[in-house]
């Protein structure tokens, strides 16, 4: 299959995975052995890898650019002013700013150590990542099941927010899904499905900015043809659409319905993972 193709589905799948709770960690590490495709070509490097991050962080900030635009805003002013005070934005600001921290100080010290142990190209690798989705699946679905879904964003406090902070940290397991982890952790601490989703989503920027920038850091050292930089710049684009779709589409969904759809899909594709490696694929 012509590159440039193949980097517009795994694209799609990353914009797509990133945002609903199926974990696209999962889906991108299992998707070129699903597929036949190589998994040491463009498709598996560095540089594929930040521009799909880049692609999710643009559809983030397309969705919640003002948003952001006024939290920065009301911190600026709590800092100049000295006070938090009773201004929704302003909290809401300083709660992100903190739950950020946990994951990225877990991420920083843990990542290597994950990448080594849980991203070879074995079996045992895959059925590690078919256990970690199907947990993520029932988490999922018992978060949605008992908790009270009555509490709003603006109804978080330090706690709550530094719980769901600490989640995100599970997702460099994969199959664990940041999403999933961040969605699962307000709704069991009695967010409404809406604002455990959106709070997710906010959550992300600074998280997904950060990986971009972290990883970015080797990029000058690294040289590819002009069909590979094309392939890159297709899936970016690709995260970045489709990125933006899932997010409308999730909070949508979420207003009205469960997310006991994605725990089954969950449950389906860990079950998928385990008949392909037991049928020798």
């Amino acid at each position: 299959m012509d590159l440039v193709l193949q980097a517009a589905l795994i694209g799609i799948l990353q914009g797509l995975t990133e945002f609903i709770p199926v974990s696209s960690s999962a889906h991108l590490e299992l998707a070129p052995w699903i597929a036949g495709w190589p998994a040491n070509g463009l498709l598996g490097s560095l540089s594929f890898d930040v521009f799909l991050h880049l692609g999710t962080l643009l559809a983030l900030l397309g969705y919640f650019g003002r948003d952001w635009l006024r939290l920065l805003g009301a911190a600026l002013a709590s800092i100049r002013q000295r006070r938090i005070g009773d201004d929704p934005d302003r909290r809401l600001a300083w709660l992100l700013i903190a739950a950020t921290v946990p994951a990225a100080l877990i991420g920083f010290v843990g990542e290597d150590l994950i990448n080594e142990a849980l991203h070879a190209d074995n079996d045992s690798v895959r059925l590690a990542i078919a256990g970690f989705v199907v947990l993520g699946a029932v988490a999922l679905w018992l978060a949605d099941r008992l908790g009270s879904r009555r509490r709003d964003i603006s109804d978080l406090d330090a706690p709550s927010a530094l719980g769901i902070g600490l989640s995100q940290a599970l997702a460099l397991l994969p199959g664990i899904s940041r999403s999933g982890a961040t969605i699962s952790a307000g709704l069991a601490l009695g967010l409404t499905r809406e604002s455990a989703a959106r709070f997710s989503f906010l959550l992300a920027t600074p998280i997904t900015l950060g990986a971009g920038l972290y990883g970015s850091r080797h990029l000058l050292e690294v040289s590819h043809t002009g069909t590979e930089w094309l392939a890159i710049a297709t899936g970016f684009v690709a995260a970045a659409v489709s990125g933006l779709l899932a997010i409308g589409f999730l909070l949508s969904w979420l207003r009205h319905r469960s997310v006991a759809v994605f725990s089954v899909y969950r449950l389906l594709f860990a079950g998928l993972i385990v008949v392909l490696v037991i049928a020798g694929r």
